[in-house]
């Protein structure tokens, strides 16, 4: 068996983390990848080390590899998908940051996930990702996002003007700082901290929510995931900026901008009792009574 292991990087103290899970690994006899930053911050032990093989690029993986572990928080998963690409290889998240929907796996698990590897024990959830088009490059190889695409104003610039189009059907104007157009996967992200509604992992949908809107009437609108949406942006300012998940590009106020389902999903991997609904109740912590 052959995995992969990413991470934006790693506090000092978790390089302790980083090596229990290589020794989870070679007791299996695991073949690993890893990414070539995360090696040259830490001194392993030699054991461990002579059977690593480093990568860079999604090029630099094997074929053969099964899985990729990251290793951090959600913004480590959301970068592990444009690692992966189009390939098929499933994401392990292990969640060493704070919140964690995506990396909802703890470091306490890490004998318990490599085990559910190892066996095949596991979960395969597909996640859709949202694609960008424009009439100039933006996002270089990957045009495309696990959690959401965003317009924003730059920096103290006046709010913007949005004007959004359904299937090139017009639907609105968004008078605002921005504009959030989620993913499911993405709802309990950026868009949740702007008011917009969760959405289960499988609810084939789009939800489009304002960021800090001038018209209180304007609410969130969830959308089917096979249409196209569309933007023609107006503003003071000469520029404003586009968000996929945590990647940005300050672009030209004449742009031409639309977006649309990816042709490929992402497949993340979870353990059999981590389901969604007992991630919303951990991570929100519904249910629980903390008036006492």
């Amino acid at each position: 068996m052959k995995v992969a292991i990413y991470s934006r990087g790693l506090d000092a103290e978790q390089g302790s983390s980083l090596q229990a899970l290589l020794e989870e690994l070679a007791i299996h006899k695991i073949q690993v990848f890893i990414y070539h930053a995360l090696l040259d911050q830490f001194s392993l032990p030699q054991h461990l080390t002579q059977q690593l093989t480093t990568f860079q690029l999604a090029e630099d993986l094997d074929k053969d590899v099964e899985c990729l572990i990251g290793i951090g928080g959600d913004g480590t998963i959301l970068d592990a998908v444009t690692i992966v690409k189009d390939s098929n290889i499933p994401i392990l998240g292990i969640n060493f940051g704070r919140l964690g929907f995506l990396a909802s796996i703890s470091r306490d698990e890490l004998s318990i996930a490599v085990d559910a590897l190892v066996n095949r024990t596991f979960i395969v959830d597909k996640r859709s990702l949202i694609h960008v088009d424009a009439n100039q490059p933006l996002f270089g190889n990957a045009p495309f996002a696990l959690n959401e695409f965003a317009i924003h104003k730059r920096d103290t610039s006046p709010m913007i003007k949005v004007h959004t189009y359904l299937n090139g059907e017009f639907l609105n104007t968004y008078w605002a700082d921005g504009l959030i157009v989620s993913t499911p996967t993405g709802s309990t992200g950026y868009n949740m901290s702007c008011n917009g509604p969760i959405l289960f992992p499988e609810s084939s949908s789009f939800v489009i929510t304002p960021v800090a809107p001038h018209n209180l009437n304007v609410r969130s609108i969830v959308v089917a995931d096979d249409s196209v949406i569309s933007f023609e942006v107006e503003g003071r300012s000469d520029q404003f900026i586009c968000v996929l998940d945590s990647r940005r590009e300050i672009v030209d106020i004449n742009i031409q901008l639309a977006v649309k389902k990816e042709k490929f999903s992402v497949n993340l991997i979870r353990l059999n009792e981590n389901s969604f609904l007992s991630t919303l109740r951990t991570k929100l912590t519904w249910g629980l009574d903390k008036r006492n």
